[in-house]
């Protein structure tokens, strides 16, 4: 049985005097992590709280968001993190509908006194907080089953459910990445995804269990990032792609000393081969590693690695094969598992699942069947056990009869040298039902590339009737999720306007 207690409880015993956490100027060792961890989650007794009460985090990467993370649990209390990039009404739905009694802000706390019974500003009440804490233990009373954190989804499907994990379910992923990636003492991770969401917490309980050292980057920057990983001789960094590719053209035309740099993670969506191509020839010392996942998972689900050496061939289309102690199928409608080769809805099982969506039934029983979590997600497996997805089954376009996968078309846009984002999916159209659109970023210096030279460029690699019909430019970038996801919802929302389909 482990808890999030486990982890801090070893750190502090093989590695107290090493450095754990650097937030700016502010260094803390191991000994000192499991201290204010532990006092964060004793303290927070003296407001009445009951095992299994809610406590949530609204704050950038910091060490508080950290120690809060860590130490809520750990006293047997929930954490819930909160996305910084939500408006108001969202994190007073999430306070609500988690019923969160404590929460913890580096924000203004009068907008929130309506939602929870006490707000603990990030400053002088925090560390008043932490000195308040009577005993400095962690993990009495807490057991692997109980909930550990609500994540609360959003962004790019529609109204935010809070994802129940327990501490069983992170830590058995947190198990499964150490494997995967074979993290190591010495490593030193820049945390550049945002710790409110579970591809960016990943990170914590692996650094924390290995003693390795964490560096935090507060919001991300392309060329800050660059500047940690120079000064701190960062080992490792997990983003999603959109961030990845960011770091690769900073690199590129300003380039830092990055040789220390062993491993380069993303996920949370597809990432284009062009974008690993560039990543490799900016980072040339680092493992490329994709993973695939959702928040429901705890994230991870599949790890592939070496992508740099895969550039060049099919497989690299690839996200991965299964973690150790993750099962993956895909299965058709009906529950029939797909053989290799053919497409169904990637489904899961394994310690890694969910324990269900927050006062959402009906939700979690549509998602959570016998056998498995059903993501929503479509893919196929090859003889080798690697798993292709080919896209989200909302984003699957339908035009004249025929199936229409985005991430394929936007595979083809990324190889264009003037593309520098693309989002593809599927518009109105009178006598196809549905015809493919794409939205480009052009690079600076293509701003004058016209839409034919793009549908032209893409009639030559791929079918006809997965062309685009048409194509936006836009100056600005693409939106994003706070973890950094393409809105694909907000760019197709104005063309779903009074129209029969739903927008997810």
């Amino acid at each position: 049985m482990n808890t999030f207690a486990d982890p801090i409880r070893r750190a502090r015993q093989v590695a107290p005097s090493k450095v754990a956490l650097i937030d700016g100027a502010k260094t803390f060792t191991y000994r000192e992590l499991f201290e204010r961890c532990a006092r964060v989650g004793n303290s927070l007794a003296r407001f009445g709280l009951e095992p299994g009460d809610r406590v949530a985090i609204l704050a950038p990467n910091c060490h508080h968001f950290v120690e809060t993370y860590i130490g809520v649990p750990a006293a047997g209390f929930v954490v819930v993190p909160l996305n910084v990039r939500h408006t108001q009404p969202e994190l007073e739905y999430a306070l609500r509908d988690s019923g969160t009694r404590i929460l913890l802000t580096d924000r203004d706390p009068a907008p929130f006194r309506d939602c929870v019974e006490h707000v603990i500003g990030l400053g002088a009440d925090y560390e008043s907080l932490l000195a308040s804490a009577m005993r400095i233990t962690v993990g009495e009373g807490v057991f692997e089953n109980d909930l550990a954190g609500l994540f609360y989804t959003g962004g790019t499907t529609g109204a935010a459910k809070g994802v129940m994990l327990s501490h069983r379910n992170l830590i058995a992923n947190a198990s499964h990445w150490m494997a995967a990636v074979h993290q190591r003492p010495d490593d030193r991770w820049l945390i550049i995804a945002p710790l409110f969401h579970a591809a960016g917490s990943l990170q914590i309980l692996p650094s924390v269990w290995t003693g390795a050292t964490q560096v935090m980057l507060r919001s991300f920057d392309p060329a800050a990032a660059l500047d940690l990983i120079e000064k701190h001789h960062i080992t490792g960094t997990l983003g999603v792609p959109t961030m990845i590719a960011a770091l690769a053209e900073e690199q590129l035309a300003r380039p830092r000393r990055a040789g220390s740099l062993r491993l380069i993670g993303h996920g949370g969506s597809p990432i284009a081969s062009e974008v690993v191509r560039r990543t490799h020839a900016a980072f040339p010392n680092a493992e490329l590693v994709e993973v695939y996942g959702a928040t429901e998972l705890s994230p991870l689900v599949t790890v592939l690695s070496g992508e740099q050496h895969l550039v060049d061939t099919p497989r690299i289309q690839s996200c991965g094969q299964p973690l150790p102690g993750v099962d993956v199928r895909t299965r058709s409608e009906d529950g029939r598992e797909t053989p290799g080769g053919e497409v169904g809805e990637v489904v899961v099982k394994g310690p890694n699942v969910m324990q269900g969506y927050w006062n959402k039934p009906e939700q979690t029983a549509a998602a959570l069947r016998a056998d498995g979590y059903w993501s929503g997600d479509l893919g196929y497996f090859d003889e080798e056990g690697y798993l292709f997805l080919v896209d989200r089954s909302k984003d699957m376009i339908v035009t004249g009869g025929e199936n229409v996968y985005s991430t394929e078309v936007e595979e083809v846009l990324y190889q264009h040298s003037a593309v520098l984002e693309a989002a593809v999916f599927g518009i109105p159209d009178d006598t196809w039902g549905e015809a493919v659109h794409a939205v480009v970023v052009a690079r600076e210096g293509h701003e004058a590339i016209d839409p034919q030279t793009i549908i032209e460029f893409c009639r030559e690699r791929i079918a006809d009737y997965k062309v685009p019909k048409s194509v936006d430019f836009r100056s600005e970038p693409l939106p994003k999720s706070g973890p950094g996801k393409v809105l694909k919802r907000d760019l197709r929302a104005p063309f779903w306007k009074d129209q029969d389909r739903g927008v997810h």
